[in-house]
């Protein structure tokens, strides 16, 4: 069925419990749904045009907080094919993989990192479902390393399908541990200090990269 689905989601604004949660995980679940979750402006616009291009129903997943974010966007409209990631950041000490805000969170951490002489690979996976296996297993092929950054909760959530595909794809290059860095288990509060102790912050990231790669 060609039809599609755009879901605000994320936490960032004080919602609260009951309008922070990042639900791509669920949905992941539903046979012949895919799911997509852009980060850029860019991204959004090509990644919507492929959907709407799609035979089969899309979810777009848009995170609330990046819609106050003032982006870049080029004067011609080009599809994004679902299913292909895109690499932000070249490096060769770990792979970090992340989706939507998180990967701003992400490329943050690493662009600090450089002034220790850490030199990260950030891939935004952009789709979650199809997924770009390649992409990712050819990067942590590279470095040896994975870290996977998301806001949604750890359990059966998409951190957990993206490390078991580290897995599949990478695990004879593996020289540590995967390691997953998501947001804690429990309902979002609504209080900026708290939403953003239980939501995985830009020294968050750079803790887990320095620990993965040193």
């Amino acid at each position: 069925m060609p039809i599609v689905f755009r879901a605000a989601a994320g936490a960032g604004r004080s919602y609260g419990a009951t309008h922070s949660q990042m639900l791509e995980g669920w949905f992941m679940h539903v046979p012949g749904l895919k799911v997509v979750a852009p980060s850029t402006a860019e991204d959004a616009r090509g990644l919507l045009i492929s959907a709407i291009r799609d035979d089969d129903p899309v979810l777009m997943v848009e995170h609330k907080d990046l819609y106050k974010v003032r982006m870049p966007l080029s004067t011609e409209a080009v599809p994004i094919p679902l299913g292909l990631a895109r690499v932000l950041r070249e490096g060769d000490a770990a792979t970090v993989i992340s989706y939507s805000k998180a990967v701003h969170t992400a490329a943050l951490a690493a662009a600090q990192l450089v002034k220790e002489g850490i030199h990260v690979e950030v891939i935004d996976v952009r789709s979650l479902k199809p997924l770009d296996t390649a992409t990712i297993a050819a990067s942590v092929r590279k470095t040896g390393k994975a870290l996977i950054v998301t806001e949604a909760m750890s359990a059966a959530g998409p951190a957990a399908e993206l490390a078991y595909q580290v897995m599949e794809g990478a695990f004879d290059y593996l020289e540590a541990p995967i390691v997953r860095l998501t947001t804690r288990e429990t309902a979002i509060p609504f209080a900026p200090s708290l939403e953003a102790a239980v939501v995985p912050g830009v020294e968050d990231v750079a803790q887990a990269i320095r620990a993965l790669a040193g």
